[in-house]
């Protein structure tokens, strides 16, 4: 019975640490075969290598920003695209239509981009991978922003076709 909804939502239990249900979703993204304390300790320590960084750092203290989790948070809410192109067809032709993206799909888009700039690095640890990412990312840079901007730009490319979205 394809389509069934699930209450994948209702069941997530926040993370530990910080009681959040949006680090314990971002960590279940993370996941591997079924290693979850491995990608809880590559969250945790990538927020703790944050937290090292944070430190002294005046622009982060005028901003409001105590911790790796509010980075993560401040991140995650950049990267999120709120336009992307779907493609329809219509009168024998496919036309990439740009649609606004509901915010279940934001989040899910979003930590998909963060992972896959982690992921496509080589060379260093995971948790630092992710720390740089993360920080690049509260500062509206890095390879998951470059991503979002790519979608935001093809939906402004193709924002002729806007009158096909249904």
């Amino acid at each position: 019975m394809a389509g069934r909804i699930t209450h994948s939502e209702a069941q997530l239990r926040p993370d530990p640490k910080f009681n959040d249900k949006v680090v314990a979703k971002f960590i279940n993204c993370l996941m591997l075969d079924g290693r979850k304390t491995s990608s809880q300790r590559v969250v945790y320590d990538a927020f703790a290598e944050i937290d090292k960084r944070l430190v002294g750092n005046a622009e982060a203290e005028a901003e409001g920003i105590k911790d790796g989790h509010d980075i993560f948070l401040r991140a995650v809410a950049n990267v999120k695209p709120y336009l992307e192109v779907r493609s329809k067809r219509i009168g024998g032709a496919n036309y990439q239509v740009p649609m606004q993206v509901p915010t279940n799909r934001q989040q899910a888009l979003a930590f998909r981009w963060i992972i896959a700039a982690v992921r496509g690095e080589k060379g260093r640890s995971a948790h630092l991978k992710l720390a740089d990412e993360l920080w690049a990312a509260s500062r509206n840079e890095g390879k998951a922003m470059n991503t979002r901007d790519q979608t935001h730009r093809m939906a402004e490319a193709n924002k002729a076709f806007a009158h096909f979205a249904r």
